[in-house]
C-alpha cells in the first residue's frame, strides 16, 4: 500500500470528518448509524495508521471501514434479516454512490437537511450539526435558543426523514428554486459561523467559511439564480477581509482599524462582478442587497473614504427586502455613522426597549461604542460589561476587555 505523510489526526478529523459522515449517510441510509460508523473508522485509522502508515487516499479508506464497521452492526443487532456476505456486499457499495448533476455528498445532505418537509429552524440546525459537525450547545448559542430545545429539533428532523423515506438526493431541476431559500439561508449561517465563530479561541474557523464559499460555487453552476450570485458574492466580499480582521496574535481589529493593503483585492475583484451580475437580474433579494453593501465598504481606500450615504440608503432597502433586528441593528450603526453617533444610538435603543436584541452581545457592544463616542463613559462600561457576559468567544472577550480598561483610564 503507498504510504502518505503522517497525519494529525485533530486536524483531518476537523478536516474531513463532516465529507466522510456525508458520504457514510448515503451509504448507510441513517444519520445515526452512519455518525456511529464515522467514529468507529477514525478509531480504527488511529490504532492502524501509526504502524500501518496513511493510506494513499485517507477518505476512501474511512469510508469503506465506516461501512464495513456498520453492516458487522446491523450483523449483531440482527437488524437485517439473513444478511449473508454477497447481501452485505451489496449494501450500498461504494462503487455504486449515486450519481448527479452535483458530484458532491455534503451539498446533497444539504438538500436533504433543507426538505420543505421539515420545519425551517430544524433545517438550519440540523445541517449545521450534521453537515459542519457544530455542536449542539454552539448552534443553540447562534440561534439563542436552549440546547436541550435544540437536541430535540434535530432528533425530531432525523426522525422525520426516516419515516417519511425523504431521499438523500439532489432535487431534480423542476423542484431546485422552491428549496433554494432555505439551502441558501443554512449555507449562510454555516459562513458566519466560520467568519465568525460563536465560541472559542479563535475569531475565526476557516475550514466553515472555506466549506460554505466551495458549496456555494458548486450550488451556482447547478442553479445561477440572482440570489445564489448576490451570497456567493457576499461571502467573497467577507472573507477579502480575512486577514486584516485579526492582528498577528490574534486579537480582533475593528473594521474601521484595518489594514486595507491587506484585503486580498481579487475576491473583491470577483465579488463585485457577482455583485453586479446579481444586480443586473432586476430580481434583486437579500444577499445581493448585503453584497451590495459589502462591495461599497471594498471601494472605499480608507475607512473615512467610506460612503455612508450609499450604505444606509442600501440597507434602508434591505430593511424593506428583510425585516430582522438584527439587519435593523446594522442600519442604525451606518446611519451613526451617517449622521452622528446620538442618531444611531436613539435607533439601537428602540431595539433594545423592544426586547429583540436583549441578549445579543453585539447589539450592546454597540450601544457601548455609540455611548463611549458620546463621552457616556458609564453607560458606555455598563453596556460593555453586558456584551462581555454574552461573549464566549476570546478576542472578542479580549477586546472589550480593553475597551473596558481604556474607559477606566
Amino acid at each position: 500500500m503507498d504510504k502518505a505523510p503522517s497525519i494529525n489526526f485533530d486536524e483531518y478529523y476537523r478536516a474531513e470528518s463532516r465529507r466522510v459522515l456525508a458520504t457514510l449517510i448515503r451509504l448507510l441510509g441513517d444519520f445515526d448509524l452512519a455518525e456511529e460508523a464515522l467514529h468507529d473508522a477514525f478509531r480504527a485509522a488511529l490504532e492502524q495508521w501509526p504502524t500501518s502508515g496513511v493510506p494513499a487516499n485517507p477518505r476512501a479508506w474511512l469510508v469503506s471501514a465506516g461501512r464495513f464497521k456498520a453492516i458487522d452492526k446491523l450483523r449483531k443487532d440482527a437488524r437485517l434479516d439473513a444478511l449473508d456476505d454477497e447481501a452485505a456486499e451489496n449494501i450500498a457499495a461504494p462503487d455504486e454512490l449515486a450519481t448527479g448533476d452535483i458530484e458532491d455528498d455534503r451539498l446533497r445532505l444539504i438538500f436533504t437537511c433543507c426538505h420543505p418537509a421539515l420545519q425551517p429552524d430544524a433545517q438550519v440546525a440540523l445541517t449545521l450539526r450534521e453537515v459542519c459537525g457544530l455542536t449542539t450547545e454552539e448552534i443553540a448559542h447562534a440561534f439563542l435558543t436552549p440546547a436541550p430545545t435544540l437536541a430535540q429539533r434535530i432528533v425530531r428532523a432525523k426522525n422525520k426523514i426516516r419515516d417519511a423515506k425523504i431521499p438523500y438526493e439532489t432535487p431534480p431541476p423542476e423542484d431546485l428554486p422552491e428549496r433554494l431559500d432555505s439551502v441558501l439561508r443554512v449555507i449562510y449561517l454555516v459562513f458566519n459561523e466560520g467568519y465568525t465563530a460563536s465560541s472559542g479561541a479563535a475569531l475565526t474557523r476557516h475550514d466553515l467559511s472555506g466549506e460554505a464559499i466551495r458549496l456555494t460555487r458548486l450550488l451556482v453552476e447547478l442553479l445561477p439564480e440572482p440570489e445564489a450570485l448576490g451570497l456567493l458574492a457576499l461571502m467573497l466580499l467577507h472573507e477579502s477581509r480575512r486577514p486584516a480582521r485579526t492582528s498577528p496574535s490574534g486579537d480582533l481589529v475593528v473594521l474601521e482599524e484595518q489594514d486595507r493593503s491587506l484585503w486580498d483585492r481579487e475576491l473583491i475583484a470577483e465579488g463585485t462582478a457577482l455583485t453586479e451580475r446579481a444586480l443586473s437580474s432586476r430580481r434583486i433579494g437579500p444577499y445581493a442587497i448585503q453584497a451590495a453593501i459589502s462591495a461599497t465598504h471594498a471601494q472605499a481606500p480608507e475607512a473615512a473614504a467610506t460612503d455612508w450615504h450609499e450604505i444606509v440608503g442600501l440597507y434602508d432597502v434591505l430593511v424593506r427586502a428583510e425585516r430582522s433586528p438584527i439587519v435593523a441593528l446594522n442600519r442604525a450603526v451606518a446611519v451613526a455613522m451617517r449622521d452622528g453617533p446620538q442618531v444611531g444610538l436613539s435607533l439601537i435603543d428602540d431595539i433594545l426597549a423592544r426586547g429583540d436584541l436583549a441578549d445579543y452581545r453585539l447589539a450592546h457592544a454597540a450601544r457601548a461604542d455609540l455611548c463611549r463616542r458620546l463621552g457616556r463613559d458609564k453607560e458606555a462600561r455598563a453596556a460593555y460589561e453586558r456584551a462581555l457576559q454574552l461573549t464566549q468567544q476570546e478576542p472578542e472577550r479580549r477586546f472589550i476587555e480593553r475597551r473596558l480598561a481604556e474607559l477606566r483610564n
